[in-house]
């Protein structure tokens, strides 16, 4: 049997409401994510904001109303339409801000909190995208599997990003199904995005708050996923654990606590930049 984690209702303001998963600590169960957000945004939520020592990721997904106006303090501004990517990895430290590209629409996205392996939290900041039309799909019967992060079978993303993680957005007819490998030492979790599924028979619910993470410790193993009930939509999250020691501070994290306070220090004296 996975471990269950438990997704957390957030709303923030009239126009941005999310299912969110955090981590916390050292090595949360389905490390080297740190969280996930499952969110709608409709309005400027968020003002620019500073990161440090991970990796802050947006997918939109395909049934968007509208996409993100990505602004950042490396002098990048970048539109992530419907079905696109970027990855932001903060390291050292990096200020961003994300709206919708579109007054009165709804973006339909995840942000998806990556950590980044000790050896790169002090490396310069860096952006990497992939256009809607750039992301790879792989077809099994009655299955369509967007490849935005890591590979599926042969399907490959042509990203590079610092931390090694797939994302599969998994879109099945109603009664398909396909298995899915999980390599040894590697964990995955799945995200309902609507529908019913059963993974290895226990049934998932889009209207519920579990989250499986499923982990193979010293052999690959298999998970199979079918649709129950009609279609049904989920997103596979996988990677390699980097046991490190996660340290907090509102929009940054960090190996240590020394390393913490002098990113927020570095902050405090405007070395991020600005928007």
């Amino acid at each position: 049997m996975p471990l269950v984690a438990r997704l957390q209702r957030m709303n923030i303001g009239p126009h941005f409401r999310a299912y969110t998963l955090r981590g916390a600590g050292f090595a949360a169960p389905f490390d080297p994510f740190l969280g996930v957000d499952h969110a709608w945004d409709s309005a400027a939520t968020f003002p620019p904001h500073p990161h440090a020592g991970f990796s802050a990721v947006s997918y939109v997904f395909l049934d968007s109303e509208t996409g993100i106006d990505n602004r950042d303090s490396l002098g990048k501004r970048s539109l992530i339409q419907p079905g696109g990517l970027h990855w932001t990895a903060a390291g050292r430290g990096v200020v961003h801000e994300e709206v919708p590209a579109e007054t009165g629409k709804t973006v339909h996205m995840l942000q998806i909190f990556v950590n980044l392996p000790l050896a790169r939290q002090g490396d310069a900041p860096f952006a990497l995208s992939l256009a809607a039309h750039d992301v790879p799909v792989a077809h099994r019967p009655g299955v369509k599997i967007r490849v935005p992060l890591g590979g599926f079978g042969d399907t490959r993303s042509p990203l590079t990003p610092p931390t090694d993680v797939t994302l599969l957005e998994i879109c099945l007819d109603d009664g398909a199904g396909l298995t899915v490998p999980l390599e040894a030492g590697r964990v995955a979790f799945f995200m309902p995005i609507h529908g019913v599924v059963t993974l290895d028979g226990e049934r998932l619910d889009s209207s519920e708050l579990d989250v499986p993470v499923f982990a193979a410790q010293d052999a690959e193993r298999v998970i199979r996923v079918e649709a129950r009930q009609g279609p049904a939509k989920l997103v596979l999250f996988g990677g390699t654990p980097l046991y490190q020691p996660v340290f907090w501070n509102g929009p940054m994290a960090l190996a240590s606590a020394e390393a913490l306070e002098a990113a927020t220090q570095a902050f405090q004296r405007g070395e991020f930049g600005r928007v």
